[in-house]
Formats: structure tokens, sequence, C-alpha cells
């Protein structure tokens, strides 16, 4: 059931062609499901098409390219895995900044399976607590992460799972961490609201 507080909240899902199906869709899914305005960002206009295991698979409409993507208007960012996919982003100078702007105000970035390649090349992994696919272990190490190998690793903003049987932790994470927003932007209203009451005497 959506909730209408979630109706508020907007994600990011950065993508393009190669991205592995199951893993765009199916938080596409339990985010709308919520009641989220999900908007896939990627680096053309027109359509990208998703890999399905071991071939290609469904196309999805990109809503707006990188350039055009303002950080300010989305509440968190998803970054969906597949070889082909992230290794594309990874090397896109807008992509990547667009990324990092989100680490630096300290949004929720959800990347899964691959995706941590873009954590790694947009250089916001070290020090921190993470999971992926096996083979990006040793790339998240050399670049100053700890590597963990569980559904889904929650370290400070960033969200990472390591492949779609993940898929159900890391949704769910995803909506906590856009809830635990809420709350925390409502305790912040609050105090703003009892530092302008009118003092009684």
């Amino acid at each position: 059931m959506a909730d209408k507080k979630m109706s508020e909240k907007s994600v990011a899902i950065l993508a393009t062609d190669g991205f592995e199906q199951s893993e765009l869709f199916e938080p596409l899914k339990a985010m709308k499901d919520a009641g989220v305005q999900v908007k896939i960002v990627s680096l053309k206009t027109g359509k990208i098409k998703g890999w399905n295991e071991k071939d290609w698979g469904k196309e999805i409409d990109v809503d707006m390219v990188v350039d055009d993507a303002d950080v300010e208007k989305f509440d968190a960012l998803v970054l969906p895995g597949g070889v082909i996919n992230p290794d594309q982003l990874r090397i896109n100078k807008q992509a990547m900044r667009f990324v990092q702007e989100f680490d630096e105000a300290g949004k929720p970035i959800a990347a899964i399976c691959h995706g941590p390649w873009s954590l790694i090349e947009a250089g916001i992994v070290k020090g921190k607590t993470v999971t992926s696919w096996p083979s990006l272990k040793t790339d998240l190490k050399n670049a100053g992460a700890e590597w963990i190998d569980t559904k889904c690793s929650v370290d400070g903003n960033l969200i990472t799972s390591r492949n779609p049987g993940d898929l159900p932790a890391f949704n769910q994470a995803i909506l906590d961490a856009l809830s635990k927003e809420m709350v925390s932007q409502s305790k912040a209203t609050e105090s703003r609201n009892e530092k302008t009451q009118p003092t009684r005497h």
C-alpha cells in the first residue's frame, strides 16, 4: 500500500544499455508500489535496453539525461548492475559527478551487483563497508573499502548488495532509508518550529 509521505519522495535510477534487467525493474516496482516517484536517468534520450541473464531483455523509457538531472530534486540514487551498464557509466564524467553530488549531499546511494564500480570511480567507498558481485571484491578493497559477503550492507548513505537474489533485502533497505529521511526531516522541522515559538513570560 502506498504511503502518502512516500509520495513526496523522488528517486533517480541511473542506468544505460546493458543494465541487469531485474536489478532495475524490481527496485522500480518496489518503490512505485510504496508511492515513491522514480525517474530513469541515462546518458542518452529515448530508451535503454536491459540485459536478462544471458541475452538482451526489456527496454525502458528514459525520463532525462544525466546532464539535465538536478541532484537537489531527488532524495536517493539507485545504481543497477549488469556488466555493460556500469562499465559505460564509470567512464562518463557527468554520470560520475552525479554520483558524487549525491554523496556530498549525504543522500542514500544504493548499488547492486556490478553497480559499485561507479562508487569506486566516484571515489566514495574509502573507509566504507560494502558488498558487491564477487569479482569486484579486489577492486573495492583496492579503493579503500572493507568488503563483506552479505545480502545487503548499509554503511552511512551507501547501500550495497551482491546479486539479483538479494533484491528483496536491497529494495527494503532503499525504502527504509527513505523512511529514515522522512523521520529526520520531521524532527528537523519540529526543532525549527520550537525555535520560532514566541517565548512566554
